[in-house]
């Protein structure tokens, strides 16, 4: 008899990774919730179990540590011998948002349509969260994937599912050298 199928989502303790959770575990599969924060962590899965969810378990995971990626990579070979989905849903928005401006302003309709130069007074796109956001959202991702794709190999059916939105397109940042620098695909 096979092992029931096992989940990893990343940033799974709100949000679009909380629900994820919720409806991966309703399907019967197994699921690791991972967040950065432990206490947010344990507290979503306490929801769930709450709910009539007993299939989900929480362990820490910050995306930006290799330790603690190896750590859950370590943990699930121990607990559960195999991955067999690995949901990356961890991710940073790199903008500051000013809040009470977005409200008096236009709201998310001007983000998404050709009129999203006129959020430019309510957000604001720092370098530094510019930088910070590539290397959680990009080369984090990618060593949570390769640390945990020899487990994923360990499947009859491995999948992975990356999370990501809209405001990932370039055509939404307004800073002008970042822009330039990610559309340098050779030196990132």
């Amino acid at each position: 008899m096979e092992k029931k199928r096992c989940a990893v989502v990343t940033g799974g303790n709100k949000g679009i990774g909380f629900e994820i959770c919720r409806q991966l575990a309703v399907n019967g599969i197994e699921v690791i919730l991972t967040a950065r924060n432990e206490s947010r962590g344990i507290e979503a899965v306490k929801k769930l179990h709450d709910s009539g969810l007993p299939n989900i378990v929480f362990h820490q995971l910050d995306i930006n540590d290799p330790r603690s990626i190896e750590r859950l990579a370590k943990f699930i070979e121990t607990d559960f011998k195999k991955l067999d989905i690995l949901i990356n849903n961890a991710a940073l928005i790199g903008i500051i948002m000013h809040e009470k401006e977005f409200k008096a302003g236009a709201g998310f309709v001007q983000v998404l349509d050709e009129n999203a130069h006129l959020l430019a007074e309510v957000i604001e796109e720092p370098y530094e969260l510019g930088e910070e956001c590539l290397q959680t959202n990009y080369f984090a991702t990618k060593s949570v994937t390769e640390a945990l794709i020899p487990l994923l190999q360990l499947s009859n059916s491995p999948r992975i599912v990356n999370v990501t939105s809209t405001y990932g397109e370039l055509s939404y940042l307004h800073n002008e050298k970042l822009k330039e620098e990610l559309r340098d695909m050779q030196n990132i």
